[in-house]
């Protein structure tokens, strides 16, 4: 089992939401001691904001700038479990970590990460944080990733959260290895499957790559 662990705080390994998704793997590897774990930190990359030209929707996921944006989708691509985390910065995701998902599209128009699990992380100070779960958890529903759970709040409730962190390894060992369904959220995936029809068709030659990703799966 690959699982990709991406942290979007600017404080590296000195996060706290890091930290937390460290409990969840710890957890998950006292399952699967041969499971392959990759930690990325955004604040070690870079990562460059889209320019909105639509080159990755014309020739899939090619983007003509060069970062190392092109590298950590294609891990996403390879990984059973995405991890992500990140401090809730002004009730949302931290800047490096939207920066990444803005350049992901097609995996959205294309729900390319299908059959895979996702879990989020997210700490604050003191205010709100669900917010960011949710964010995240309708990120990976629309990518076609199953959502199996996360764990947020503010510091003041730390060693609660690495507990709930631990349990939430539990779950996502015995959803790989029950391959575990999500009806909710399969049946979302599924109208925004049928919205997607609509739109890629109307854009067959603006969107070929796309186009000719969902030819290929036979959905159109």
């Amino acid at each position: 089992m690959k699982m990709l662990c991406i942290s979007g705080s600017p404080r590296g390994k000195q996060s706290n939401t890091f930290k937390l998704m460290e409990e969840t793997l710890n957890a998950i590897k006292l399952h699967f001691t041969d499971a392959e774990a990759e930690y990325i930190n955004l604040s070690d990359k870079d990562i460059r904001y889209c320019i909105g030209c639509g080159l990755c929707h014309r020739n899939l996921l090619q983007c003509p700038i060069k970062d190392d944006v092109s590298d950590i989708l294609q891990k996403m691509l390879e990984a059973d479990v995405i991890m992500f985390a990140s401090p809730v910065y002004i009730n949302h995701i931290s800047a490096q970590l939207k920066a990444l998902l803005d350049r992901s599209s097609p995996f959205i128009h294309c729900q390319m990460l299908l059959g895979k699990y996702g879990a989020a992380f997210a700490t604050s100070g003191g205010g709100p944080h669900v917010m960011v779960l949710d964010y995240l958890e309708d990120y990976m529903i629309s990518c076609g990733v199953q959502y199996v759970g996360g764990a947020s709040g503010p510091m003041s409730e730390f060693d609660a959260l690495k507990e709930r962190a631990r349990s939430l390894g539990t779950q996502i060992v015995e959803a790989v290895r029950e391959g575990k369904k999500f009806p909710d959220q399969l049946a979302m995936m599924e109208v925004r499957r049928r919205f997607f029809k609509d739109a890629i068709s109307l854009r067959k030659e603006q969107w070929a790559g796309e186009y000719g990703y969902w030819r290929e799966k036979g959905w159109l």
